[in-house]
């Protein structure tokens, strides 16, 4: 029977612990990096653990609210109104969409205008962009008269020398604007 080194055994027991501490340190810097703070103060580590817990769970309380707003806008939009059981009821929000497309260089700028019966229109244009390989900068919407709704997205496309991408895109969103009518 071969007999160990009892230190070098010990030794490697430090080892394994001191590796494990270090991996440890860093996944939890790894997760408090992940957390937005509130303060710039240093915190110890339990206070660390704390707020990253608290932080998930607010994401996954908005996370479920969202789904059930989500879900509540799709059972509105298959609710269609009905002309007999709607004919009492004015229009209001009901208007034809119409988009414009500026192009400046790589920079495009779309502007959606619509009515409030067709707010997915702007979550579609947005997904057009997306698979056209534009990066969206900034999105904003205003609504005016209570029943106009102005989308405004700036985005960039492939540099002008590249190719037409701004002409491409243009066309497939003024398609898709067409055929919503």
């Amino acid at each position: 029977m071969e007999q160990s080194n009892p230190s070098s055994s010990r030794s490697d027991r430090k080892t394994i612990e001191r590796n494990r501490r270090n991996h440890m340190k860093a996944l939890y810097s790894e997760l408090n990096s992940l957390v937005p703070h509130q303060t710039s103060r240093e915190t110890s580590l339990p206070d660390q653990l704390d707020e990253a817990t608290n932080y998930i769970k607010k994401l996954q309380t908005n996370l479920e609210r969202m789904k059930e707003k989500k879900d509540s806008l799709i059972v509105g939009m298959d609710e269609k109104p009905n002309s007999s059981t709607n004919s009492g009821m004015t229009m209001m929000g009901l208007r034809s969409p119409q988009i414009e497309i500026h192009q400046n260089g790589s920079a495009l700028e779309v502007i959606l205008i619509t009515g409030l019966d067709c707010q997915f229109m702007f979550n579609e244009t947005i997904r057009v962009l997306h698979e056209e390989g534009a990066e969206i900068v900034s999105a904003s919407f205003s609504t005016v008269v209570e029943d106009t709704v102005f989308h405004t997205i700036h985005c960039k496309v492939g540099e002008p020398a590249l190719g037409d991408e701004a002409a491409r895109i243009s066309e497939r969103l003024e398609k898709f604007v067409r055929d919503a009518n």
